[in-house]
């Protein structure tokens, strides 16, 4: 029996977590299987359909030591940056507001779950008829398509917060603004990051499908221009790119999701 006891005694063992060089020799492992499936590609296509990825680097090298390119990244930069300041803290209010206010909510989530599936596209008539050709219209752009998914994490995850809080929170009589900040978004952080993190990925498409069909500068004219042409290694080259950004961006997000995650 006191073997048993003892058995039942010892700590249930846990699966350990991988970190440090485990995390980076898997990353390592994901890139090189993907040059080696991409340069595979480029043997068996041809150059003419897939650049190899020598080509595309030494043409994304070319690019990015052209005098104009500075121009280019410039007026994607701030087109995204303000769409992207637009979407996460008007995504971020909104959610707030309605996830407090359940009747309103309820009202509008399945609302915004309807717009969220409109293919963006079809709505880009009516936002060059609102904002004109120009900046205005790509920022709008990459509003819309972050802003939604943006809410609806913030405005679900209001709503799980325990109605004990809510409780507290009146009878200390605290105002509004004290409720989000001491409530509120202690409470709702890690969600609100997982938001964030599908926002900006949808606020850089959104800006550069904007660029794309209404712009004389910018990434996206120039792989609008590059399509044209038949250009493919500055199709690959702009790829590259705009993946490597788009990539370590949402490796630190989720870094800070993981961490906002982990049990303390």
């Amino acid at each position: 029996m006191s073997g048993a006891a003892d058995v039942k005694s010892l700590p249930s063992p846990r699966l350990k977590r991988r970190g440090g060089f485990g995390d980076k020799l898997d990353v390592a492992i994901v890139i090189l299987c993907a040059l080696a499936l991409w340069q595979f590609g480029a043997l068996t296509i041809g150059s003419d359909v897939l650049s190899s990825p020598a080509l595309a680097l030494k043409k994304l090298y070319t690019v990015v030591t052209d005098p104009d390119f500075a121009g280019h990244l410039w007026e994607t930069g701030r087109a995204f940056g303000t769409a992207l300041v637009l979407a996460l803290f008007g995504g971020l209010i909104l959610g707030i507001l309605l996830g407090i206010h359940r009747f309103s909510g309820e009202v509008a989530e399945p609302i915004l779950s309807a717009l969220y599936a409109i293919p963006k596209v079809t709505l880009y008539p009516v936002i060059l008829l609102l904002f004109g050709l120009g900046i205005s219209a790509k920022i709008a752009f990459g509003v819309i398509h972050g802003i939604i998914p943006v809410t609806l994490f913030t405005m679900n995850a209001v709503r799980n917060i325990r109605s004990v809080y809510f409780r507290t929170a009146r009878s200390l009589r605290l105002t509004f603004p004290q409720l989000v900040w001491t409530i509120v978004l202690p409470a709702t952080l890690p969600e609100i990051v997982s938001g964030f993190r599908l926002g900006f990925a949808l606020t850089l498409l959104g800006t550069l499908i904007g660029e794309m069909f209404a712009s004389q500068r910018g990434i996206g004219y120039m792989l609008i221009k590059a399509m044209e042409t038949n250009d493919v290694d500055m199709l690959m080259a702009l790829s590259v790119l705009l993946t490597v950004f788009a990539t370590v961006a949402s490796a630190g997000l989720l870094y800070l999701d993981r961490r906002l995650h982990a049990p303390s």
